[in-house]
């Protein structure tokens, strides 16, 4: 019977010993975290031992410091027990802690008491656990749920909005990073299953697009436009802005001298990009049509540019698709609620006038009477709330931006939508340096990918006799390209900044040639019939125990990644896994293995080692490639 039910659970555990039923505690999950076994019976003995009450009992149950060799600690002054001494209770407890099949015997250390799963009993109950799941080994759908103890509750709802690159500009380094820590995180909530709505909100509205409409005018070629769109539209744009350059100056240092800039910008290529843009926000028909073109064939190469990240959105939408009417609304809720100031024929947001001085000033309708992006964004949200009735909004966009969803949220709580703030989170995310100047011309997302491609490709035929057992050499080059580049932007905190290295990604060098070669054992994907877990106990050596320890560990690791939403705690644990795995390889070998029966245990082993890496690198947004080959 599949460990998957609680009936199963205690089958296997029976087996293994264990007296049943498993103790039950508020937060634990016996059916997705293995780990949760082993705290909720350790719980349990200090719950007799001692008197406390059994929240707190499971609460000083903690994971131990990765650099000790157990596996949880018992913190003694976490029980919260007044008048004793934590020291003398740890000995205490340690002296009385009755034997247990799954862990070994404790010792007191100080005021703690380390506590380390058997190795008897570990690998015929963390390798069923796994292979009982597969795929969904990690997940916790639970944590989705309104309410966790009730499966009827419905699933919470998140809009995670990522990537939201400009039609007809360069994708930069910042869309790059907001497009894959985007698709994690929603990897990440769709795991522990929350209904997950992916948003890319393009930025296809605006003056910038009254520009590149002036610029079409003057040097758009419907030839080069039929070949190569994105590519064309940005070299318009770029011609268009360079003439634009010496008007946006002349404007720019008279506002810094205080001056008035109307006159300005009331002619020129200021007064053509205004007035198309004018038409585009009055629905005359040609500009909307033009518009209307461009988005949808950016679109339609977006849609498969993105499918080569493993990315496929739910919503494209954007700037144009916020109504007139909730636009309306927004400013009538602004005026209404004392927030809207006009100054000069500009309507603003004075946060100094409603407790945020450090917010400034922002802008929400110009003079000419056009929209800015806050003013679209507060509509956007309110239209969200409307459609959607989410539980949790998550903008994935750079730390550049961080004042402006400072203000955005707090103009939405000022206009009395103080639940809707609550409700908004701004992922943030540090700088790539010199990613321009490393890729030359480089300036679509396709351009991106093609390019790190090309360089893997390079380093591959370096060894001509591993690159011939390659059965498609391109493709092969191109997943791991791409693959490379998620390692680089996940392998630090989001908040840092970091040098885009196209030789350092393709070198093949410390932990990047884990993820690229990805191991003999983990490139071929085996299905093993395994029969029972007696073979399992046969796993003794040190090597074999360290690998099952962390493998047990996962489910955690994925929990505690939620609720940083950091990829690099995914991405270290995967290393450390597959740094275990390749410290053993040697010690531990399939084939010499002393007998059929050790050579099925070590098989399952590694089987088990290939799922949990292959579920992570999934969550990451990786691809696996279908055959070993490792470079150089």
């Amino acid at each position: 019977m599949a460990s998957t039910s609680i009936q199963g659970l205690e089958t296997l555990l029976q087996a293994l010993e264990v007296s049943t039923p498993v103790p039950q505690f508020l937060h634990a999950n016996v059916l997705s975290a293995p780990v949760d076994i082993y705290r909720s019976y350790i719980a349990e003995i200090i719950q007799k031992l001692v008197e406390c009450d059994e929240d707190t009992a499971y609460d000083a149950v903690q994971w131990a410091n990765a650099s000790t060799n157990v596996d949880l600690m018992l913190i003694t002054a976490r029980l919260k027990l007044k008048g004793v001494n934590p020291k003398q209770l740890a000995e205490d407890i340690a002296s009385k802690f009755p034997s247990n099949p799954l862990l070994s015997q404790p010792t007191a250390n100080g005021i703690f008491i380390p506590l380390s799963f058997s190795p008897d009993t570990l690998p015929k109950l963390i390798l069923p656990f796994i292979f009982d799941r597969r795929a969904s080994y990690g997940s916790n759908q639970l944590q989705g749920l309104r309410d966790p103890h009730d499966q009827s509750s419905g699933k919470k709802k998140v809009i995670i909005e990522f990537s939201s690159p400009n039609i007809a500009k360069e994708f930069h380094a910042g869309h790059l990073r907001s497009t894959i820590i985007g698709a994690y995180i929603s990897n990440l909530y769709e795991s522990m299953g929350w209904d997950v709505i992916k948003v890319n909100y393009l930025g296809d509205w605006g003056k910038q697009f009254g520009l590149l409409a002036v610029g079409w005018q003057r040097f758009g070629s419907e030839e080069l436009f039929a070949e190569e769109p994105l590519k064309h539209l940005l070299e318009v744009y770029a011609k268009i802005n360079s003439l634009f350059a010496p008007e946006k100056e002349a404007s720019e240092q008279a506002r810094d001298r205080g001056e008035d800039t109307s006159e300005i910008e009331s002619k020129g290529l200021f007064a053509a990009r205004n007035a198309f843009f004018q038409k585009m926000e009055d629905g005359d028909p040609d500009a909307i049509a033009l518009w209307k073109r461009f988005r949808d064939v950016s679109i339609e190469r977006y849609i498969s540019t993105y499918a080569r990240l493993n990315i496929k959105f739910d919503v494209y939408s954007g700037e144009s698709t916020v109504k007139s009417s909730t636009v309306e609304k927004a400013e009538s809720l602004l005026k209404e609620k004392g927030v809207y100031t006009e100054d000069n024929g500009t309507w603003i947001i004075d946060f100094k006038k409603h407790g945020a001085p450090h917010l400034g000033v922002a802008v929400a309708r110009t003079r000419i009477g056009t929209t800015t992006y806050l003013l679209r964004d507060i509509a956007a949200a309110l239209e969200r709330v409307e459609k959607y009735q989410f539980d949790k909004m998550i903008y994935v966009v750079s730390t550049e931006q961080d004042l402006y969803f400072q203000r955005l949220f707090k103009t939405i709580e000022l206009m009395g939508y103080t639940d809707v703030a609550a409700k908004l989170e701004h992922i943030n995310f540090g700088k790539v340096m010199g990613m321009s100047s490393r890729l030359g011309t480089v300036k679509i997302l396709s351009d991106i990918l093609d390019e790190c491609g090309r360089a893997m490709h390079d380093v591959m035929r370096k060894n001509p006799a591993k690159y011939e057992q390659i059965e498609n050499p391109a493709e092969v080059s191109d997943t791991l390209g791409i693959t490379a580049v998620m390692v680089q932007d996940m392998a630090g905190k989001r908040i840092h900044n970091y040098p885009f290295d196209i030789a350092k990604m393709t070198s093949f060098e410390g932990d990047t040639d884990f993820v690229l070669s990805f191991g003999k054992w983990i490139l071929t994907p085996r299905r093993l019939q395994l029969q029972t877990s007696e073979n399992f106990s046969l796993l003794k050596e040190p090597h074999a125990i360290n690998i099952l320890r962390l493998m047990a560990q996962y489910p955690d690791v994925t929990c505690n990644a939620l609720k940083t939403l950091e990829p690099t705690t995914i991405l270290t644990y995967l290393f450390r896994l597959a740094h275990q795995v390749s410290s053993g390889y040697d010690v531990i070998k399939v084939i010499g293995a002393e007998s059929h029966e050790i050579m099925i245990a070590l098989l399952a082993l590694y089987e088990g080692a290939r799922q949990v890496l292959e579920n992570g690198m999934r969550l990451l947004g990786f691809s696996p490639v279908k055959r070993y080959v490792l470079f150089p």
